[in-house]
């Protein structure tokens, strides 16, 4: 999904798409975004780090 993303994000950067297919590819850019956000948290859910001998929720700070 990022990968095609990026290959989203791309072609429309470059212009060189008419309207219709611009504002189609923007729309499928926002599914793949919001699939990608879902999975990031969710992974980052399941990552968990050893403090002091017990199992806590990874936090990124």
């Amino acid at each position: 999904a990022l990968e095609e993303l990026e290959q989203l994000v791309a072609r429309i950067e470059s212009g060189q798409l008419p309207l219709d297919q611009m504002l189609a590819g923007y729309q499928r850019g926002a599914t793949l975004l919001a699939f990608c956000r879902q999975r990031l948290e969710a992974v980052q859910d399941q990552i968990k780090v050893l403090d002091e001998g017990q199992l806590q929720p990874w936090n990124q700070e």
